[in-house]
């Protein structure tokens, strides 16, 4: 089968940052299902798995952890997928990536793909919405309600992840959502997937919170660059409020929370699949919701740029844009 992969890390323009390949088939065990893999997403955790995990001398290591395609076969265990079922999933990161032709990966962390979506429009949310669910509803505990004046502060709300919580968040929820852009396209984008309010991340959070009459938010979460605005989310959180984070940054001081009582919350989506927790199942069901809320047109897909077929030359170029942080909502690759 076909595949992109690579054998040392390397920045993204070296010539060997990423290969074309050719791997052999792989053989589905388990609850494994063996997925033809139509279209992929590429995300932030791509470009930093490249730069931080080397395989075996002599190994390829492939990346990607978003997929939509068509079940080939299933393992003997498997029970909830059939062949010639449309799916879409992350995955799990310990196992070989989704850039190839044909990809293992466990039913439990499948859902089953929109039926009012293509595939490469689908495979823009898989990741996002499994992490941006986690957060809201596992991590924040955020109820499932349409009342309540409490609010929430999404730092970084155009990436893949922010610009599927502002939907969960408006959608499914009573919060008063805030989403942070500094760019004017951004701002526009947060705003058309449902904030209710836009504030500019690179002046100071408390200011730009009283610019708009808010309250200072039970909620806040936080997507990039979490260690620059640490002592600002501190300030303008509510007390006892509850913080999450999904990025790996610089150290920061979390007894300044102690003050406020402030919980703080890490989200890794792929905690339940590196640990085979009991409740792994859990992905497999929130994809099927999500899709069905896909369906009912609740949420859209975060799908901005198509780069062409999947190849090393064009995820060498989503790489870059990705590693450059002008990118927003999610780049797209489609068949081989």
């Amino acid at each position: 089968m076909k595949a992109i992969g690579y054998q040392k890390s390397l920045p993204i323009e070296h010539q060997e940052s990423l290969q074309d390949i050719t791997l052999g088939d792989p053989t589905p065990a388990g609850r494994d299902l063996l997925v033809e893999v139509k279209a992929i997403s590429v995300n932030p955790v791509d470009t930093k798995v490249r730069m931080r995990a080397e395989p075996q001398p002599g190994e390829w290591q492939v990346l990607g952890w978003d997929a939509t395609g068509v079940v080939r076969s299933v393992g003997p265990d498997a029970q909830l997928f059939k062949p010639g079922d449309r799916v879409w999933y992350a995955g799990a990161i310990d196992r070989a990536g989704t850039n190839s032709e044909l990809h293992l990966v466990d039913e439990r962390l499948v859902g089953t793909m929109p039926s009012s979506l293509d595939f490469a429009r689908a495979a823009a949310l898989p990741l996002t919405s499994i992490t941006a669910w986690e957060i809201l509803f596992d991590r924040l505990q955020v109820p499932r309600e349409r009342t309540g004046d409490d609010g929430l502060l999404i730092i970084g709300a155009a990436g893949g992840v922010g610009s599927i919580l502002v939907q969960l968040a408006s959608q499914l929820t009573g919060l008063q959502v805030i989403g942070t852009a500094s760019r004017a396209h951004t701002r526009t984008w947060i705003r058309e997937l449902g904030a209710h309010e836009v504030i500019d991340h690179s002046r100071p959070l408390v200011d730009e919170l009283k610019k708009i009459g808010a309250a200072p938010p039970r909620y806040i979460v936080s997507l990039n660059k979490t260690d620059l605005h640490f002592e600002q989310i501190v300030d303008a959180i509510a007390p006892q409020g509850k913080f999450a984070l999904i990025d790996d940054p610089e150290p920061i001081d979390v007894r300044l929370l102690k003050r406020k009582s402030v919980s703080l919350h890490w989200e890794l989506m792929f905690t339940r699949s590196l640990f085979a927790t009991s409740d792994m199942i859990e992905q497999h069901r929130l994809l099927e919701e999500v899709s069905s809320l896909v369906d009912e047109g609740m949420l859209r897909s975060t799908f901005n740029e198509h780069f062409g077929t999947i190849c090393a030359a064009h995820l060498k170029r989503a790489h870059a844009l990705l590693e450059s942080g002008r990118s927003c909502g999610k780049i797209v690759l489609e068949g081989f």
